[in-house]
């Protein structure tokens, strides 16, 4: 925009007036012109505004490009950071997968072992099942053979006791003839003493009696009975035993001291079996006493700490150092050949073992003769009746 020309009139009047009148008739050219400057300088300022906000905007793009360039830089290295996580735990991963497998594998290696194994137990199974049918068999077979044993050792122990048993007999057979004879004379003479009479054949009646007592002891102890478990007074079976072998110990003149516990001790067990471990030992002892100066046989009853103690000792020459285990195993006999089976203290030992007991040689200071120590269990409650 260029200002307004201005020309000196040449025609007339001063050069001053000119001046003003053309500055006049220019004067609204001149306002239009200062409008438009005006104008122009508002567009201008308004430009100048609006670039100045623009700055500042730009400023503040700036300033939040900043700051989203460094939160970008933020996520890419948070990004850096968990794609490096992710490829650990990728590898961490692949690693599980692979040692996964390896269990797996193991595991189906396991599963065909055990199923081998399963098949091998089968097989033991059945094995161990017929051996234990086996065994049951042969436990039988064996328990058979040892009542057999017993039996036999019961019926070699009446064979000798058959000489002391005869003896025993006599005397009773001899009173029942003598008491009998008596009641013929009277009734053949015609002698009516009725009295006398009665009274010979009581007394015969009563040998009868006691030869009676003799052969059903005889019978109940030579007999194959059950083993059954019952009350049995240790007591009366020494007092039994003792009565079968009384006239052969009497005979070789053998004397006999019982010294049985007042108590009168209850246990459970067999009294037949219980009293062949007796005779047994009574046997062992009559035996031992063959040749010795002092012939005494002392059987001693007592109760201790829930035990009954049965002592069986002998004045004979005793039982050489070393012997008294092996003197309890089959067929072992310190005997002369043909003088003994062996078998007497081996049953005994099992019999005493079947009541829950022990069976022991008792090393004697005094240095005389041997003793045998017989211990059985007392029931824990006392029982009703007994043998």
């Amino acid at each position: 925009m260029t200002a307004p020309e201005f020309a000196d009139d040449a025609e007339g009047g001063p050069p001053q007036e000119a001046s003003i009148e053309r500055l006049l008739a220019a004067e609204p050219r001149l306002r239009e012109y200062v409008e438009r400057l005006e104008a122009h300088l508002r567009t201008v300022e308004e430009r100048r505004r609006a670039l100045l906000h623009i700055m500042g905007d730009m400023n503040e793009l700036n300033k939040r490009f900043g700051q989203r360039r460094k939160a970008m830089l933020h996520i890419l290295v948070d990004y850096e950071q968990d794609r490096r996580r992710v490829a650990r735990q990728a590898e961490r991963l692949d690693n599980s997968r692979r040692a996964l497998l390896h269990i797996l594998q193991d595991v189906h290696r396991s599963n065909e072992r055990l199923a081998d194994g399963r098949k091998a137990m089968i097989h033991i199974m059945g094995d161990l099942r017929e051996t234990t049918e086996e065994v049951q068999h042969r436990e039988h077979e064996l328990r058979d053979k040892q009542e057999q044993l017993v039996q036999a050792g019961k019926l070699a122990t009446l064979g000798e006791l058959t000489t002391g048993i005869a003896h025993e007999l006599n005397n009773p057979l001899n009173n029942i003839g003598l008491f009998v004879g008596n009641a013929i004379d009277h009734v053949e003479l015609g002698i009516a003493d009725r009295d006398r009479l009665l009274e010979e054949l009581r007394q015969a009646l009563q040998e009868v009696r006691r030869a009676t007592a003799i052969i059903s002891h005889l019978r109940t102890f030579g007999r194959a009975a059950p083993v059954s478990r019952e009350p049995v007074r240790i007591n009366g079976v020494v007092r039994r035993s003792f009565s079968l072998l009384h006239e052969q110990l009497r005979l070789r003149e053998i004397e006999v001291q019982l010294d049985l516990c007042e108590e009168d001790p209850v246990v459970i067990g067999n009294a037949i079996q219980l009293e062949q471990v007796v005779i047994n030992l009574l046997t062992n002892a009559r035996d031992a006493l063959a040749d010795a100066p002092r012939k005494l046989i002392h059987i001693e009853s007592a109760v201790r700490e829930g035990m009954v103690d049965l002592l069986v000792r002998d004045t004979g020459p005793g039982i050489d150092e070393g012997l008294e285990q092996r003197i309890f195993d089959p067929f072992f006999t310190t005997k002369e050949v043909g003088a003994g089976t062996g078998l007497g203290l081996s049953i005994a030992y099992g019999i005493v073992k079947e009541h829950g007991g022990t069976i022991s040689v008792v090393k004697d200071t005094g240095g005389e003769g041997a003793t045998f120590l017989v211990q059985l269990p007392l029931p824990a409650e006392p029982p009703d009746a007994a043998r």
